[in-house]
């Protein structure tokens, strides 16, 4: 049987009782004439629109949790805020953010610097987090990195890796052209995508399977029925678990650190939203990812609002 999440549903833990004395680590700017991502920037002098905050998602859940716990959290402190969730890919939400029509959205750090700068090199966390700042476009800017992060993988069913005696993309390169790969559509062009493997690991498979779901049961089932031989799936995805999946080890750093971080577009998001959201991140780990994709794409099949309002008042940002 083919198992994506687990069964139970959340517990509530304790609440956190001491409060978060942590500030941003860099003030955002309500003048357009200053660096958003600079450190010794001034604060921002508080929202340039009359409405609430817009917290926009990609489409899939993990995604639309996240934006969830955003907006709670703003709410949670105060500050008025909704979400748009579903936007689509990162072209659509990155162009979303930079058109006004969504004001902070989570996003990836490494996927997020190499989709601003496709020859960014960096691969450890720190490094990605200090090229971010300097690659993303005016009008825009990111707050503090998690420390959940969340990478693309390469995975095989535990039958796949001992036909081939698989444990890395370095040994999966010798069968490259034996196996098809399934993936996000948008996998064929990304520079960790397709044209990632082939530079770094010289590994083209004999053909690609678009899969639309963002690593999730259509791509899982066509994995598990050998429609495909190795997908591409999210470390944080329950289903690895559950399947008894094995997770390609990535020796050349093809998929580089990738923290949870909201991106933002810096003359509206306050600097009160954006301690907020620093809260957030600093609370927000892998294994907490990992229990809130359970709990909404398994058995219990909760709302993502609903998911996020449990890890919110878990957490002690849920607000009164």
């Amino acid at each position: 049987m083919i198992r994506t999440t687990p069964r139970r549903r959340p517990t509530r833990r304790m609440a956190l009782g001491a409060a978060l004395g942590l500030v941003a680590t860099l003030g955002l700017s309500a003048c357009s004439g200053s660096d958003p991502l600079a450190t010794d920037s001034p604060q921002a002098t508080g929202s340039a629109v009359d409405r609430p905050l817009v917290v926009g998602s990609a489409d899939f859940p993990e995604s639309k949790i996240i934006a969830e716990i955003y907006a709670g959290a703003l709410k949670g402190a105060g500050i008025e805020a909704t979400t748009k969730p579903g936007i689509g890919a990162r072209e659509a939400y990155v162009g979303a953010v930079k058109d006004g029509s969504a004001d902070i959205v989570p996003d990836y750090s490494g996927n997020l610097l190499t989709y601003f700068d496709k020859n960014a090199t960096e691969a450890s966390a720190g490094d990605i987090i200090n090229a971010l700042k300097k690659a993303v476009p005016k009008g825009l800017g990111v707050l503090k990195a998690s420390k959940a992060e969340d990478k693309d993988s390469l995975v095989v069913t535990a039958a796949t890796a001992e036909k081939y005696d698989l444990k890395s993309i370095a040994d999966l390169a010798k069968v490259c052209d034996q196996i098809v790969l399934g993936a996000p559509p948008e996998f064929k062009e990304r520079a960790y995508g397709l044209p990632g493997l082939k530079s770094t690991y010289d590994c083209t498979p004999k053909s690609f399977e678009p899969i639309s779901d963002g690593g999730g049961p259509v791509t899982v089932k066509a994995l598990i029925t050998n429609q495909i031989q190795v997908a591409d799936i999210f470390t944080t995805s329950p289903a690895i678990k559950d399947n008894g999946l094995v997770v390609l080890q990535d020796p050349k750093d093809n998929f580089i650190a990738n923290q949870v971080l909201p991106l933002v577009k810096t003359d509206v998001v306050s600097q009160q939203a954006a301690d907020v959201l620093n809260k957030v991140s600093a609370e927000l780990t892998t294994e907490d990812l990992i229990e809130l994709n359970g709990y909404v794409s398994g058995d219990a099949k909760l709302d993502p609002a609903e998911a996020a309002a449990e890890w919110l008042q878990e957490k002690g940002l849920a607000g009164k």
